[in-house]
Formats: C-alpha cells, sequence, structure tokens
C-alpha cells in the first residue's frame, strides 16, 4: 500500500510541477503540434503547441514506480516492468511519428501500415515474454512444452513429441495468445490514439481508465490464490501474479495523468502527441491482459471503443454509399464540434460518459466475484 500511495503522489508531484519546463524545452527543440487542414477551423489556433507531452506523463510514471518500491523497500515485479515495457515501446513508435511529422512540418508522420508494423513488433515481444515468465510454482508456457515432450510415451505415434497432442494444445495455446495480446494491444493504441483530437479529452479519459486497475489489482491482491485465502474461499480467489504491484503501476500512471491534465486541459499549454495516446493505450492493454480481465477493457475502455467504432462506420458506410457520411466528421467528438457544441463542452460530456463506462466495467467486475 505504501509503495502504492508513493508511486502516485510521486508522478503527480513529478508532471504537475515539471511540465512547464518540459513545455519550454519543446518550444526550443520545435516540437510543434501541425494541424490537419481538413479538421475544425478553430484548432488552427493550437498550430505549434508543444507535442509529445507523452514523454513527460510517461517519465513520471516509471520514476514513480521506481521510487514507490525505493521508499516502500519493495521488490519491483516483471508484471510491473511488463506493463512499463509496453508503454514505453508504443510510446516510442508514437514518438517516431510524431517526430517525422515536426521534421517534414506536417501533419502526417509515419504511414499508416509503418505504424501498424511498429506496434506490432512491441506488442510481440510483450507477448512472448508475458507467455514465458514463470507462475507461482516456477513454471513457464514454455517448460510445460519441454517437460511434455520429455515425459512423451516411447512408443508408437508417442516417439514424435510434436503429434503429442497435449503439446500440439500448449503450442497451439501460446500463439492464440500471442495473437490475442497482439490484436488488443495494437487495438488499444489506437483507439486512444483517436480519442486524442481535443484538449484533456484522452487524459481525463485515461485517467479514469487507469485508475479501474488500481481498484482491480488491489482487489485481486486481497483475494489471491497464493495469499492465504481460506480453503472455502478458494473457488473466489484470483490466479493472477502480482496483482498488488498492477495497482501500484496503474496507480503511478495515474498520478502522472492528473498531474499533465493540468496543463493540458482547454487551452491546453502540450499535448501529449501520438507518443502519449499509443503508450496510454498500450499501458491499458498490458494491465487488461495482466489481471486476466482483457474482454472488461471493452467497457473500462468504453469512450475509446466508441469512437473508433465512430472512424470504421463513417468509413465504410461512406464506400459503400459512394460519397455519403453518417457524421459531419470523425472522429465522433468533431461531429459534435461542427454542430457547434463548444469544445469544453464535448470533452466534459465525454469524461462522464467515459466514467459511466469505466464504474460499469468495475461494476461487473465486482459482481462476477460475488456470483461465484
Amino acid at each position: 500500500m505504501i509503495a502504492l500511495l508513493i508511486a502516485g503522489g510521486f508522478s503527480l508531484l513529478f508532471t504537475l510541477f515539471l511540465t512547464p519546463l518540459f513545455v519550454r524545452l519543446f518550444i526550443r527543440l520545435g516540437w510543434g503540434q501541425f494541424i490537419r487542414d481538413d479538421g475544425p477551423q478553430s484548432h488552427h489556433a493550437k498550430h505549434g503547441t508543444p507535442t509529445m507531452g507523452g514523454i513527460v506523463f510517461i517519465t513520471g510514471a516509471v520514476l514513480g514506480y521506481l521510487v514507490g518500491h525505493l521508499v516502500a523497500q519493495s521488490d519491483m515485479t516483471l508484471v510491473g516492468l511488463l506493463v512499463i515495457f509496453l508503454m514505453v515501446g508504443m510510446g516510442f513508435v508514437g514518438f517516431i511519428d510524431d517526430f517525422l511529422k515536426t521534421r517534414n512540418q506536417r501533419s502526417l508522420g509515419l504511414g499508416g501500415w509503418a505504424k501498424i508494423v511498429g506496434q506490432v513488433i512491441v506488442a510481440s515481444v510483450f507477448a512472448v515474454v508475458a507467455l514465458n515468465f514463470p507462475d507461482e510454482n516456477n513454471l513457464t508456457p514454455a517448460s510445460r512444452v519441454i517437460d511434455g515432450i520429455r515425459h512423451t510415451y516411447i512408443s508408437g505415434v508417442r516417439d514424435i513429441p510434436w503429434l503429442d497432442f497435449a503439446t500440439f494444445g500448449l503450442i497451439a495455446g501460446g500463439i492464440l495468445f500471442a495473437a490475442w495480446s497482439t490484436l488488443i494491444i495494437v487495438s488499444a493504441s489506437n483507439g486512444v490514439n483517436v480519442a486524442d483530437g481535443l484538449d484533456g479529452l484522452a487524459t481525463g479519459a485515461s485517467i479514469f481508465a487507469i485508475s479501474a486497475y488500481i481498484f482491480i489489482g488491489f482487489w485481486q491482491s486481497n483475494q489471491s490464490c497464493f495469499g492465504g485465502s481460506e480453503p472455502e474461499d478458494l473457488y473466489k480467489c484470483y490466479d493472477v501474479r502480482d496483482p498488488l504491484d498492477l495497482a501500484v503501476i496503474a496507480a503511478a500512471i495515474a498520478g502522472s495523468l492528473v498531474g499533465f491534465l493540468w496543463y493540458n486541459t482547454s487551452p491546453a499549454q502540450i499535448f501529449m502527441g501520438d507518443t502519449g495516446s499509443l503508450g496510454l493505450g498500450g499501458a491499458l492493454a498490458a494491465l487488461a491482459i495482466l489481471s486476466r480481465t482483457e474482454l472488461l477493457l471493452i467497457l473500462i475502455g468504453g469512450l475509446f471503443f466508441i469512437v473508433t467504432g465512430s472512424v470504421i462506420l463513417q468509413r465504410v458506410y461512406f464506400r459503400l454509399t459512394g460519397g455519403k457520411r453518417i457524421f459531419l466528421m470523425s472522429p465522433l467528438h468533431h461531429h459534435f464540434e461542427l454542430k457547434g457544441w463548444a469544445e469544453i463542452t464535448v470533452v466534459v460530456r465525454f469524461w462522464i460518459i467515459a466514467a459511466l463506462f469505466v464504474a460499469g466495467g468495475v461494476g461487473l467486475f465486482y459482481l462476477e466475484w460475488v456470483v461465484r
């Protein structure tokens, strides 16, 4: 608990007090935002606002996590480091995209497929490591495959371990896990990226979503199968590795975002850029995968799901109807801007929607435990 409080508090103070220094640094480096020509006219006034703010809160979150464990004198775990790896890795892909935009003086950086390839590479590394780190019995899925091969019967078809059905199942399961994890990671990172179109929108929505995993990790820790649960309650326990450390890194990220939002809210003094949005999506996906609540991410990240869905729906409808549109502009938040809503009105109302989705997700998580 001490590590959690210190991590969240340190990361909040880091971004709250040091973001202005980063703003001045980014201005000196010429890292200013470029606005797409076909966007709302009110956005053109934002041209030149410092971007790549994801560097600030990602740094704050990582330092908060490290300081939290240092002060609490507790050991860092692989699950916490995996969340950091995915957040930093996806953030690096976003940084390349942002850097190309500023260097080439245009609103487009990496090509769409190039960005996807970068995301898939980082996601694949995460999936492979997550698949192979030891469980509470110090066994990995890979070691189980090897043990299965060693102990195959030395008779008939069993002489060929690759034809052993159990071994095949483990291998196929590993491949499916990697593919499933990659799909979740790429979808989540692009979802947050699409929602990052108005001052503070993605930051505020991410605070709600990430904070959900503080509760989930803390609850799973209290109900852990390896935490001394009473025998009659074992059917309700969670077989999750180091869930409390997931809560610690979630607190560090959420605290860092709260401090960053002070400067990112309208009118924004700094944007998170793709560096921040892809990094946040990666962190969300990692928390969901490692806490084994992947499907719950649809609710916890419900706002990102809706906003991304509006883009897909708009494009499909446009092609099917030969140029007609459902929305005045996609993503969905720009539609409401063009209908005359003030930017801050759109942001606050979308925050409310995001909070309701998160409340529903956390409520469903608790309900699942109650009805076991």
